[in-house]
């Protein structure tokens, strides 16, 4: 498979993403408890789901921006419980930083500095890790989050924009994730090539818009990209 250059995916391809949510969460309940008690209390897990549903149902045209609903979450979180809303920029900061403090995926940090060494890339995500909080961004060329671009995968345009950075046409670009619909086929959709990280050994059942590649992890498919 010839390909000048890869787009990447980076939650749940580089590292899990749940336990980096759940360090997030616990960081934000930390400074619930010492500065606003009543939100634990009135916001339990299953509450809190369905406030995040009706501010996406409320914001669709935001519903990419997973930045924006997570402060209102925080915002709507503290006005309903009687405390000050303003005080959502703090915790979503606090819940930010924290959201940073991943752990990769074995052998994901050699991988990606051998592709590096020998590809240019790109991230696109619809999350908002920060690659140089994380330490990663010396490997990417550019990175563009769903949030900053205002469009998320499968969006054509989101690719299309990480292609132009490329300054290569999309059938010369590789992307490589692993959800299936907003990167496998949002990528082939696009006109790109698609590497899957098929963790789970799922059958393929798109026959319009098969990965060109696939493997057990990101590792794996890294070494089979560039030892054949």
């Amino acid at each position: 498979m010839r390909f000048k250059a890869v787009t990447l995916d980076l939650d749940d391809t580089l590292w899990p993403v749940a336990p980096t949510i759940r360090g997030a969460e616990a960081a934000a309940n930390a400074w619930f408890a010492d500065h606003a008690p009543a939100v634990l209390a009135d916001w339990d897990p299953p509450a809190r789901l369905a406030l995040r549903q009706r501010i996406v149902e409320d914001h669709p045209q935001q519903a990419h921006d997973l930045g924006f609903i997570r402060r209102e979450m925080f915002r709507q979180m503290l006005a309903r419980s009687g405390h000050d809303s303003g005080a959502a920029e703090t915790v979503h900061a606090i819940f930010m930083r924290a959201r940073q403090q991943v752990t990769l995926y074995d052998g994901a940090a050699e991988a990606l500095a051998e592709l590096a060494a020998r590809y240019p890339i790109v991230a696109i995500s619809n999350g908002n890790a920060d690659l140089r909080a994380i330490g990663l961004d010396a490997h990417f060329r550019d990175a563009l989050s769903a949030s900053d671009f205002g469009a998320a995968k499968p969006d054509p345009a989101i690719f299309h924009a990480a292609c132009a950075t490329l300054a290569l046409p999309p059938e010369e670009v590789l992307h490589v994730g692993d959800d299936a619909h907003t990167d496998v086929i949002g990528a082939r959709r696009a006109g790109l090539r698609a590497g899957w990280i098929n963790a789970g050994g799922q059958a393929w059942t798109d026959n319009e818009h098969a990965p060109d590649i696939e493997a057990e992890s990101f590792a794996a498919l890294v070494a089979r990209l560039l030892r054949g």
